[in-house]
């Protein structure tokens, strides 16, 4: 579908742009993913309840922008580099704070 293309384009886009700026910072813990990931949750939230009735939006903007935006990919290799570096505090941490704050975030999107 080139509705989910053109959003995903355009959610990469945004992930990149926000990464790069945080990457200029040197956190030495994978912040900008942890943002990034939770305020897609939450907006995925806030789309599926305001855009059930309409899924070529929701589509776009679920599906495409949010799906393009977020990275459980990059999330699994950062995840991946704190283990390797026995970093098992930090490991839990961003492990419990990316499902239990993306799940916590999602809920609460669908309720607004």
């Amino acid at each position: 579908m080139i509705t989910v293309g053109c959003g995903a384009a355009i959610g990469a886009l945004i992930r990149y742009f926000i990464t790069t700026l945080f990457k200029r910072l040197q956190f030495d813990w994978p912040l900008a993913t942890l943002l990034i990931n939770l305020s897609g949750s939450f907006l995925l939230g806030i789309l599926s309840h305001l855009l059930i009735g309409n899924p070529t939006l929701l589509a776009f903007w679920g599906v495409g922008v949010l799906g393009g935006y977020t990275t459980f990919s990059t999330f699994n290799t950062e995840l991946v580099s704190l283990i390797d570096e026995r970093r098992w505090r930090d490991c839990v941490l961003y492990l419990a704070l990316s499902y239990g704050g993306g799940c916590a975030l999602a809920f609460l999107g669908m309720m607004i």
